[in-house]
This record gives C-alpha cells, structure tokens and sequence, in this order.
C-alpha cells in the first residue's frame, strides 16, 4: 500500500490559453479543465491508474467537491473532517507549455484537526508500507510538522517520502539526522537550498548535459541520512542518488503541454517501481518516464502507464568519485 498525505489539497482549475500570457491585457481561453488535486493526491491518481494499491488521505469536509472529484477519478481516499471548503488553484498554461500558477491558501489545521491527520494515516498503514508527505502547509501546523510526522510514523514500520518545498522543506532539512525521509524529492532549486548550493546554476549545467552538480549535491543529503534522493530538473531529465551510486536519466522527445503534476507524477513512477523491486538505475526510468508523460498532457493530467515512453528515456551511471 502506498498511503498519500496532502496537507493542503485543492480542486486544480487548469486554463489553456491561446496566446502567450499578456500582463495587464485581455487573454483568451482554450479549454478549461478542473480536477482534485494537490501533490498527493496527484501521486494517487497516477498509482490508481496503474491499478497500484493507493489510498489518499486529505484534511476536507464531507461532502466538498473534491471529494466527488476523487470518487470519479476512482482514487481510494479518507477524509478527515474540516470545516469550510477546500481552496481552488489556478493554473495558466500557454501554448508552448509555460505555466503559471496562482495558488488560494489552504484551510486552517488546528492541533485537534493535526492530531486527526496523523491518526487517519496511521490508521491506513502496516509495516512495510510508504507513505508520501507531500506539498505545501496549510495555516496552523509549524514549519517543520513534516519533520514532527517522520519521526512519529517511524514506529509503524513505514517507509516515508516526502515531496515539499520553501520554509517545510528547509525545515525538514534541520533535522535530518533525526527525520531523515528514506525519498526526498527536491526540484534543482529546492537541492542548491538543501545544500546550501546555487540552485540555478545546478539546473544550467543540468540543461548543459552535465547531471554531476546534481548528484554530488544529493549525496549530501544520503551522506546526512536520506536513503534516497530524486531530484528533478525539468526538461533535463533527473538524477537518482543513494548509497549505492548514482544515475541520470533524460526524457523522450516530447510536446510540452503542461507541466502541471509533472514532479508528483515522477515520484509515483518512484514509488512503483520500489513496489516491483526494481533496480536504481530502473527506478529513475520509470521516474523520468512518468514525468514526462504528464508534460506531454494537458492541465493536471497525471499519465497512465500506456502513456509513459519507458525505451525512450536514457539512463546513465554517474562517476561521482
């Protein structure tokens, strides 16, 4: 079982425009595509449609359209009760697959409602599972509540991955010694602030072909305790770091359309591939693979896996010594 949290979920109203995005003008809409979504529940959506057993947990009321939303997109999901309605994220994507997006605040989680959360996940899970904690905080929680959850779900023999960013992850990041993640999955920016490391120039050489900054970066997160680390570099591809080594991996050509649930979609292929026992180097494959697939998609679209071009990307050991 693969056991989603999203702190702060959202029914994601993606808007395709026609035209480059004009700054104080009038601009036109495609379509229009609304659907549940938030990082984890976007991990679920992906899992499902591989037919890999999921549950998705999430702080909302009963009866608030996402919920409606997962039903239809038959994601398992536990709600947990709160008052007041789930906020509404808007993405605009143009034509040549640039994204902007303009997120609401999450619900307020009080302690009563925190404590709830981590009971419900605690409740979904058995030794052996994962869990993945993932995306933004709402109001109400501390910055570093992951971090809290990690070393609280310890005693249930899960296996916890977390895909945040901004003061969560930087938080997370503190206390690594103590809550280290056994996946973390940092953007190029977000690991040149793990490390300390200028994140733009990691994502320059990444575009260059050169995945070396990368990956010496995320072995300093495995040398700190982190089994393992994904990180994402757009259209670049990714990289793949743990004890045993390192690997890069590149995309298939593509159409970008949206790159919208592009990193949640990488980390389900992640996690699939930790079901079936794959390989490192494979586990990256299939972690690219599906990245790109959502790319290639519109709005929040998450791939299934006749969408994903597994021969198409390429995989490459990195000689980090």
């Amino acid at each position: 079982m693969i056991v989603t949290f999203t702190a702060s979920p959202s029914i994601d109203r993606t808007a395709a425009l026609t035209a480059p995005l004009e700054r104080g003008g009038v601009n036109r809409i495609a379509s229009v595509d609304d659907g549940p979504g938030g990082k984890g529940i976007n991990v679920s959506r992906a899992l499902a449609l591989a037919g890999a057993p999921t549950l998705a947990v999430l702080p909302a009321a009963g009866g608030d359209p996402l919920l409606a939303a997962l039903a239809q997109a038959d994601v398992a999901h536990r709600a947990v009760d709160l008052p007041g309605r789930v906020r509404t994220n808007i993405t605009l994507t143009e034509p040549d697959g640039t994204t902007t997006k303009i997120n609401e605040p999450g619900a307020l989680l009080d302690d009563d409602a925190q404590l709830a959360c981590l009971a419900a996940v605690r409740d979904a899970v058995s030794p052996g599972d994962w869990v993945a904690l993932c995306g933004s905080l709402p109001p109400g929680p501390s910055e570093d509540w992951y971090a809290q959850l990690i070393t609280q779900l310890r005693g249930s023999g899960v296996q916890i991955a977390v895909d945040t960013s901004d003061a969560p992850l930087v938080a997370l990041s503190e206390r690594l010694e103590t809550a280290a993640p056994d996946i973390l999955k940092p953007n190029g920016l977000e690991l040149g602030q793990l490390v300390g490391d200028d994140g733009l120039a990691i994502e320059a050489a990444a575009d260059d072909g050169d995945f070396l900054p990368a990956a010496r970066a995320a072995r300093r997160l495995v040398e700190r305790g982190v089994r393992e680390v994904l990180a994402t570099l757009g259209g670049a591809g990714a990289v793949l770091v743990t004890a045993e080594g390192a690997w890069s991996a590149t995309p298939p050509p593509i159409t970008p359309v949206s790159t919208v649930g592009a990193g949640d979609s990488s980390l389900s292929g992640l996690l699939i591939a930790h079901t079936e026992g794959l390989a490192p180097a494979e586990r990256l494959r299939r972690a690219v693979a599906y990245g790109s697939g959502a790319t290639a998609l519109p709005g929040t679209g998450v791939p299934s896996p006749e969408q994903i071009d597994l021969d198409g990307t390429t995989v490459s050991e990195l000689p980090l010594d």
